[in-house]
């Protein structure tokens, strides 16, 4: 995780498509499709589930939500986050990150990044799912305290983890859709 937890952005060398087709032009340009705004809207359903766990975690530890709802939801939406953050790695590595780079070979480099940042956000959905079920096991049993204290472990987890992965996100936009609207005609 040592990169991503220091990267603040791409490198220079990497932003070069980047400059040619800032964020604010994406949507409006004629190569902007249906596939890149469905990867786009990926991308903010994730970090909209992430907040949703975050601030319900923080309202069972603060305002003492009912265990009885807590649990089950929590774990709806944890098993759905990781599972759909997971699957998502796994199409971008083996489909459109090869694919992507045979078009854009001088980004090769950022393919690697994003890649290895794939490997390093594995282990903290591990992680997440590791102080989910602790906590839930404290919960079924009733164990209300211990249920508690882990939800602060989990809770400072899912803050840590929410950087991480807004960092990733972000950089892989920036790097992924000047891509595809530049090459587009030939995809």
């Amino acid at each position: 995780m040592s990169d991503l937890a220091k990267r603040d952005g791409l490198p220079d060398a990497l932003r070069v498509l980047l400059a040619q087709y800032p964020r604010n032009i994406w949507e409006s340009h004629r190569n902007f499709d249906g596939l890149t705004r469905f990867w786009l809207e990926r991308h903010l359903m994730f970090r909209q589930v992430l907040e949703r766990l975050q601030a319900e975690t923080r309202s069972f530890i603060d305002q003492g939500a009912d265990p009885a709802r807590f649990s089950p939801d929590t774990a709806r939406l944890m098993g759905f986050f990781l599972n759909q953050l997971d699957g998502h790695h796994k199409i971008e590595d083996m489909q459109y990150f090869p694919q992507l780079m045979g078009l854009e070979t001088r980004l090769s480099k950022g393919f690697e990044l994003l890649d290895s940042d794939h490997h390093a956000l594995d282990g903290e959905l591990h992680g997440l799912a590791a102080d989910t079920n602790l906590m839930l096991g404290h919960l079924r049993a009733r164990d209300h305290t211990a249920g508690r204290d882990a939800a602060g472990t989990l809770e400072a987890r899912l803050t840590r983890f929410a950087g991480f992965l807004d960092r990733h996100l972000v950089d892989e936009e920036d790097l992924v859709v000047p891509v595809i609207l530049h090459h587009a005609p030939r995809m």
